[in-house]
């Protein structure tokens, strides 16, 4: 193998690898961005291939297929990285961008033939949707590392797409044949620059499908599946952070903690699955009615711990009211009519120096006046008053 055909076959070479790491990824998680960006690699190395070491047809027309294969991975690969966002994707403009390119690359083939117009005419229509990437993106916050390299390796693409071609063909002159094409620096940076630019975009795509496989699997460590909310584990981690927030800043927080009154009857006389139904049913109610900055939890069988930052002790006392008052209506018609589901709701509220272990201690008793009370009721933890020594 001489060293021409090895650069040849290296970037088809790469794509394939990537193509086939992004379908094994695909079979084990069925997103559609996955599945693009397979895609994607298969279409820059069938493109690569038909344009490197496929034989030549009769008025060059191999470029045809191998230069629309570019545009197709440009746009496969946009689509990977706006769908991993659930944004929408411009398919539309990316079609009408790919027709305009291909039509004034045809024309620069068959019409007035011209190499540098061709190259301007692919490598300007893959900038172009490459900077489709980057206006997706570009409002969108980014917490993670990944998302920011996702959006500058977009960006960096782009400005090698449009930038590169202008300044080498500038410098280097134009082409009267393939040949010369073929063995010009300005290949040798397209042979280049692309592998550097695939290897980056696939191992920065891949990072962040590892990413989000880790994300669903804290989730799912953390949420509690029939009502909804999180369990306790993912509670008091996610809690104790937002209670500590609150702390810094010199923010009120309070925590409700409610509890399914006389629950083992009702599993008892009804079944376990009416049980279930009301605290997929109580979970819902709470979502609906509880601000965003709420922090819900499922902390045992039908204990339900509710964390509002930034929220005093009347504007908590509101929402438990509307908790308890609701819930037998967010049941509907999941349960049978005869049955009035309620619940004992206790109400802390937060002073310098309280954590979380303290202040759901405060609520539980709160909680267990509420039940003392008669149940179907809100408590608020009263601390026991000091009684100063006198002389």
């Amino acid at each position: 193998m001489n060293g021409q055909l090895f650069i040849s076959l290296l970037n088809p070479g790469i794509g394939l690898l990537f193509a086939a790491a992004f379908f094994l990824l695909w079979l084990n998680r069925r997103e559609a961005y996955v599945a693009y960006a397979s895609a994607a690699y298969v279409a820059t190395a069938a493109a690569f291939l038909i344009q490197d070491v496929a034989p030549a047809l009769p008025m060059e027309l191999q470029r045809l297929p191998a230069n629309f294969g570019f545009l197709l991975t440009g746009m496969l690969f946009a689509a990977a990285i706006i769908k991993r966002y659930a944004l929408p994707v411009p398919w539309r403009a990316m079609a009408v961008t790919i027709a305009i390119s291909m039509a004034f690359f045809t024309w620069f083939l068959l019409v007035q033939p011209d190499i540098p117009a061709r190259i301007y005419s692919v490598s300007v229509g893959a900038g172009v949707i490459a900077l489709m990437i980057v206006r997706a993106l570009w409002p969108l916050d980014k917490p993670h590392l990944i998302d920011r390299v996702l959006f500058w390796v977009s960006a960096l693409s782009a400005a090698n797409l449009i930038v590169r071609p202008v300044v080498i063909l500038t410098f280097s002159g134009g082409f009267d044949d393939y040949v010369g094409f073929q063995q010009s620096v300005y290949w040798t940076t397209v042979q280049f620059s692309q592998a550097m630019v695939s290897i980056a975009a696939a191992i920065s795509l891949m990072v962040a499908v590892a990413i989000d496989i880790i994300a669903e699997l804290r989730q799912q460590v953390d949420d509690d599946e029939l009502s909804g909310l999180l369990n306790r584990r993912g509670f008091e981690a996610k809690a104790g952070a937002a209670l500590r927030r609150s702390a810094d800043e010199g923010l009120p927080a309070a925590l409700l903690i409610a509890d399914l009154d006389n629950f083992k009857q009702v599993n008892d006389s009804h079944g376990h699955a009416c049980g279930d139904a009301i605290i997929a049913a109580f979970g819902a109610h709470v979502r609906a009615v509880g601000p965003d900055s709420m922090i819900a939890g499922r902390i045992g069988g039908e204990e339900f711990a509710l964390l509002l930052p930034g929220t005093g002790i009347e504007a908590a006392r509101r929402l438990a009211e509307a908790v308890r008052t609701g819930l037998a209506d967010a049941c509907g018609d999941q349960i049978p009519p005869a049955l009035t589901p309620t619940a004992s709701i206790g109400l802390a509220a937060n002073v310098p120096g309280t954590g979380l272990s303290q202040l759901m201690r405060q609520a539980d008793e709160a909680l267990y006046v509420a039940k003392r009370s008669g149940r179907n009721c809100v408590r608020t933890f009263t601390p026991a008053p000091v009684l100063l020594a006198t002389a």
